[in-house]
């Protein structure tokens, strides 16, 4: 029987039971501030008036809410056409992190190689190296390549994430071996297996990476910066500390505030995927 901090007799006591709901519910606000509170703030600033927000930062529109400042930030500010290099960017890297994590999971974990745990300690050891060091032979190799000012210099990097690589190979170390047996015995080579068999019961860790993949490149700052230079092709990331000085600040607060919505839609969508205990959810029938 596991012992709780409180005994059920505890729990008996009116006392104790009010005692412990009320710090139940100050950690709960607490937790709720600490959160979703910069969150908050950032919507009701993106609506606020720039004097309202400089004169008193936490009040709840003194002088009205300021819907234009999200139509200024789309159109002056030109957010509709960063928002679309974001999305770019975005898309791209989160296909190139998905094919790689995946197929090399496969080949680690179902194929098995013999010098699997070779590769294996290869893709960990890279975890110990900064990234800060790889930073000048990769711009080098983006640079002999041709690939400055194009989408594919932040594509192609991104899908060397061993992280992700480790995720997905110890999602599919738990999986059945039998429905691999299974599969082989049938006839299933191995593009089939990974495709009609492997995919389909892996559906929580693509929507795990998924969501580690597109928030990543949708914050990411510095790698952007240096090989998209021309401001035609940057991310939101990248072009909205650049076009601070020369907005107002409830316009640029609104701007930030629409390039925080889709990493927060993102995971709203897929919370039951980080949540989710039954992760072959019908993968074995019968």
């Amino acid at each position: 029987m596991t012992r709780a901090l409180l005994s059920p007799s505890d729990w008996r006591r009116p006392v104790v039971r009010r005692t412990a709901r009320t710090l139940h519910a100050a950690l709960l606000a607490a937790l709720f501030l600490a959160g979703l509170g910069p969150m908050l703030w950032l919507a009701k600033a993106a609506v606020t008036p720039t004097q309202d927000t400089l004169r008193d930062p936490l009040a709840l529109w003194p002088h009205g809410i300021d819907f234009a400042n999200l139509a200024t930030a789309w159109t002056r500010v030109q957010i509709d056409k960063f928002f679309l290099n974001t999305v770019w960017v975005a898309a791209g890297s989160w296909l190139v992190q998905l094919v790689v994590a995946t197929t090399a999971g496969f080949v680690l974990s179902v194929l098995r190689p013999r010098y699997r745990k070779v590769l294996t300690g290869v893709v960990l050891a890279t975890l110990f190296v900064p990234a800060i060091v790889l930073l000048v032979p990769l711009y080098l190799s983006m640079v002999n390549l041709s690939l400055i000012n194009s989408f594919w210099a932040v594509w192609l990097p991104s899908g060397a994430s061993a992280f992700n690589i480790l995720l997905v190979q110890r999602f599919f170390d738990n999986l059945p071996r039998e429905v691999f047996e299974a599969a082989r015995v049938d006839g299933a080579g191995p593009l089939r297996l990974f495709w009609s068999v492997v995919l389909p019961m892996s559906r929580p860790i693509l929507g795990v990476v998924s969501v580690f993949a597109i928030v990543a490149a949708w914050k990411d700052f510095l790698w952007p910066m240096l090989v998209l230079p021309d401001p035609a092709v940057q991310p939101l990331s990248v072009r909205l500390p650049a076009l601070q000085k020369f907005v107002e600040l409830d316009v640029f607060l609104a701007a930030l505030a629409i390039s925080s919505v889709i990493p927060v839609v993102l995971f709203l969508a897929f919370q039951r995927m980080f949540l989710r205990g039954n992760a072959l959810g019908g993968a074995v029938k019968g």
